[in-house]
């Protein structure tokens, strides 16, 4: 059972303050959902937050910028040697994705995408012609993206494939907006997304112009009915709760702050995070933490 927020404000104490958040585009959209909720149990409390991918976040987390660094990606130890304090708040997932007019999108939809295939497009560049992926009876050239700005999204993608970001092949763009953007803007393109940025958040369908290009987990040519859960939010956002989404691309996503804060609004919103606001989770198109991670991560914020 998850835990249950109880204000630490005091009934006769009104929470004030602002809390400042940068980072991660794959947590923007649950952090403003979050946000607006908690106001409406703090209203005295200020809301200030903006995207700039997990990177940006991070380096504001630590050098004091902003109070909370919101970050789709592992932390790495040198980052936990230098103040960084996290915990998971969310889970969510990146996913390939290619243009919806591509005329291999059907070969593609039936075959799906194995990590060896995206290794060969991302990181070796072996396969540059899209009838490599689905076959002789469609030509073209594979044109790649990937993110300009050091971010979860491509971390992640690149972890999947045994990588780092800086081995990913490809037209860097910036941000999860205009990575979507450009392969639905190239009838050849092909890149990855966050999953709040491939399905439109309002219907739960696949964001017009592109497709999410399914993945051959078990590498035997086709999609099987298992790994075939992409049709909206809601099955994709299912699968990765299952575990039948891999993880990699699959991930924790974590706020960051440097050091344990010492600021209350900010702990007060932590702790509504890990408790009330995980209803908010599914909704808003993530998995929420299980009951052992939100008792880990409130531990966690106990310890001074």
């Amino acid at each position: 059972m998850m835990g249950t927020y109880h204000s630490g404000a005091g009934s006769d104490e009104a929470l004030k303050g602002t809390i400042t958040m940068s980072g991660a585009w794959a947590l923007y959209p649950l952090a403003v959902k979050w946000a607006e909720e908690f106001r409406k149990v703090h209203p005295g409390v200020r809301m200030d937050i903006s995207a700039g991918g997990a990177g940006k976040g991070m380096a504001d987390a630590l050098s004091g910028v902003v109070d909370i660094g919101k970050v789709s990606r592992d932390i790495y130890p040198e980052e936990i040697k230098r103040g960084a304090w996290y915990v998971a708040v969310a889970k969510d997932a990146v996913v390939p994705v290619m243009n919806s007019m591509n005329p291999a999108f059907q070969d593609i939809l039936e075959k799906g995408l194995t990590k060896k295939k995206a290794h060969a497009i991302w990181v070796t560049e072996e396969i540059s012609e899209w009838e490599e992926v689905s076959g002789p009876k469609v030509r073209g050239r594979i044109n790649v993206y990937t993110r300009s700005d050091a971010c979860g999204a491509a971390e992640t993608w690149a972890e999947f494939m045994g990588v780092k970001q800086e081995d990913l092949s490809g037209v860097g763009v910036y941000g999860d907006p205009g990575l979507a953007s450009a392969v639905s803007s190239d009838v050849y393109g092909i890149g990855f997304n966050n999953v709040n940025f491939a399905y439109d958040m309002r219907t739960g369908e696949q964001v017009p112009g592109i497709r999410i290009i399914p993945l051959d987990v078990n590498n035997n040519g086709i999609i099987d009915p298992e790994e075939d859960f992409y049709k909206n939010r809601k099955e994709i956002i299912a699968a990765i709760a299952q575990g039948r989404y891999p993880s990699p691309p699959a991930r924790e996503l974590y706020f960051v702050c440097r050091g344990n804060p010492e600021n209350k609004a900010v702990r007060e919103f932590l702790r509504w995070v890990l408790t009330d606001g995980q209803e908010f989770a599914l909704e808003s198109g993530y998995v929420r933490l299980s009951p052992e991670a939100v008792r880990e991560g409130l531990a966690k914020l106990e310890i001074r």
